[in-house]
């Protein structure tokens, strides 16, 4: 890896920032000091200091989003904007991934990261991975509703969902529309509006809030996104 890509990756700013801490002398590579931020180092074995102080290096980068509408779960797209496109330059560097998809029109929680087997783990369908959506549904949901989720949705293509946990937070009876929650265990294309339409009812407004133990944090606005907290990480690297 490029020495200046490095900095920038460890939170030492730009490029341009990290150019000026090179010409200001700031920076050794195993203790011999260094002028160019092009050159390559082993971020695993070389020992960097900015300043006198050695920088580690983490192989591994996790990032919760609060994905907004309109922004499509993937690395890379020629017509769309993507969540990743949302990442400051410096965290795109080590190939960070969305785990899983949520549609277009859909908000709320993502996690981005490179851990492969972390990815792994909450998608595979043998590990159950709860994940909860608060939507507003065109229609009035009733104990019917409910009963169907718990036994199974049945979709359109055959395919028999787990027993989902619905629950019914409020009607607007002018507007002839529900608000709720549903904690679904599998991730299957458009899931969720597909078992609203399996009971003659249409989802409006769809948004994630949570994926196994990690929860949105919901300090962060539409489009933004921080790193996991160390807590965060391990309660994730838990599920077995």
């Amino acid at each position: 890896m490029r020495l200046d890509k490095f900095l920038a990756h460890t939170g030492y700013g730009s490029r341009k920032e990290a150019k000026e801490l090179l010409k200001g002398k700031q920076i050794t590579v195993n203790n011999r000091l260094v002028k160019d931020g092009k050159i390559q180092i082993d971020p695993e074995k070389d020992q960097v200091t900015v300043s006198g102080e050695v920088v580690k290096f983490q192989a591994f980068c996790y990032f919760m989003l609060h994905k907004p509408q309109g922004v499509i779960s993937a690395t890379e797209d020629n017509l769309h904007k993507t969540v990743i496109d949302l990442l400051a330059p410096q965290d795109r560097l080590l190939h960070p991934f969305p785990v899983g998809r949520l549609d277009k029109d859909t908000e709320g929680l993502l996690l981005i990261t490179n851990d492969g087997k972390l990815a792994h783990n909450l998608l595979s369908p043998k590990k159950e991975v709860d994940k909860c959506y608060e939507a507003v549904i065109e229609g009035i949901v009733d104990e019917a509703d409910i009963q169907a989720f718990a036994d199974g949705i049945i979709l359109e293509d055959g395919f028999i969902c787990r027993s989902a946990h619905l629950t019914l937070t409020g009607i607007d009876s002018d507007k002839q529309t529900s608000t709720i929650q549903v904690t679904i265990h599998e991730g299957k294309f458009h899931q969720v509006k597909r078992m609203f339409k399996a009971v003659n009812k249409k989802v409006l407004y769809l948004k994630r809030v949570t994926m196994g133990p990690l929860k949105l944090d919901e300090t962060l606005a539409l489009g933004k996104y921080r790193k996991l907290t160390e807590v965060e990480i391990e309660l994730l690297k838990s599920i077995n």
